[in-house]
């Protein structure tokens, strides 16, 4: 517990929402069974949107190892109330669903994740159906993406990154030029001799390649978020950023750890740095930089920034290239 401060009712935060605006009622239905043939269990998503407005841009998520469709709730209700479609599948290792480390098709769970979400934006035209007075309001062209952790991971699969295979050559492309912009959070870094022998036995996807990541992305990252992955300190949370052409902006969050102030939910033993104004802060600087990327004349990117510069400072630092 950060226990600094306990409230969202802040001057930086009132601030930014003036940059993004007021936010609408939701509606969100879930379980959505999806299409999925081949899978191991059965696609469930959620599905939260504004109860107004038209024309919504698609923002697919992705959780942390294992969450679920319920989770993530601080975001994915203040996207949704700011006009967008939000995506929320249950990825294969929810805990939940009980596929662990030992679970003999746990090697498969990270190109499973990638399909669930391109499983996600072939049925829009489904998922549309499924939300109350939603069918007609939707711009299935306009889609973004998000992840925290391993689902950070996941969203930078369809943003062009790769996985290097055990020659250091770049693995297949599973990027998916539908998505126009990501968040990657707390996204974890390159491989490196500090990764730990139990990552590198589970998760093999920790080796990417950002090279090929060319789709605009901002990369957020704690300055206190130690992985229990990796030796390296907070900066490996950086590297979309670093090596990446496509990630032009990073968001860095003061006294943050992975949790980052506690968007799976305050409740989690996860969230070890409960935080609302950090949360508060990020909600709004996804949001301005999401709209501003689908909307290139748009300004509500560059003001967010100024404003986090000029009346946040302590809470973060934003950086771009």
């Amino acid at each position: 517990m950060s226990g600094t401060p306990a409230t969202a009712d802040t001057p930086i935060v009132h601030v930014l929402d003036a940059v993004v605006g007021p936010g609408a009622p939701v509606v969100s239905v879930a379980p959505v069974r999806l299409d999925a043939p081949g899978r191991a269990l059965p696609l469930h998503v959620r599905v939260s949107a504004p109860v107004t407005g038209q024309h919504l841009p698609v923002l697919l998520f992705s959780h942390g190892n294992g969450w679920s469709l319920d989770g993530y709730a601080p975001l994915t209700a203040f996207w949704a109330s700011r006009g967008f479609v939000v995506v929320q599948p249950t990825h294969l290792d929810s805990r939940r669903d009980g596929i662990g480390f030992d679970d003999p098709g746990f090697g498969h769970v990270w190109t499973e994740r990638h399909a669930d979400l391109v499983r996600a934006m072939d049925q829009l035209e489904a998922i549309e159906r499924t939300v109350p007075g939603l069918a007609g309001r939707v711009d299935r062209d306009r889609v973004v993406a998000a992840g925290h952790s391993w689902g950070a991971q996941t969203v930078q699969m369809l943003l062009g990154a790769r996985v290097l295979d055990s020659t250091g050559k770049a693995g297949q492309d599973y990027a998916d030029r539908r998505v126009q912009a990501g968040v990657l959070l707390a996204a974890t870094g390159i491989r490196g001799e500090e990764l730990y022998p139990f990552a590198r036995e589970h998760f093999p996807f920790m080796n990417p390649s950002f090279t090929e990541l060319t789709t605009p992305t901002l990369v957020v990252a704690g300055d206190h978020d130690q992985s229990k992955m990796s030796s390296r300190g907070p900066d490996w949370f950086t590297d979309a950023y670093t090596h990446s052409p496509g990630a032009t902006d990073l968001l860095t969050l003061f006294g943050a750890e992975h949790s980052l102030g506690g968007i799976p939910s305050w409740e989690a033993a996860e969230t070890t740095d409960e935080n609302p104004e950090r949360v508060a802060v990020l909600q709004r600087l996804t949001t301005a930089y999401l709209r501003s990327a689908l909307d290139p004349a748009g300004t509500g990117w560059a003001k967010a920034t100024a404003a986090l510069a000029e009346s946040g400072a302590a809470l973060g630092r934003i950086d771009s290239k």
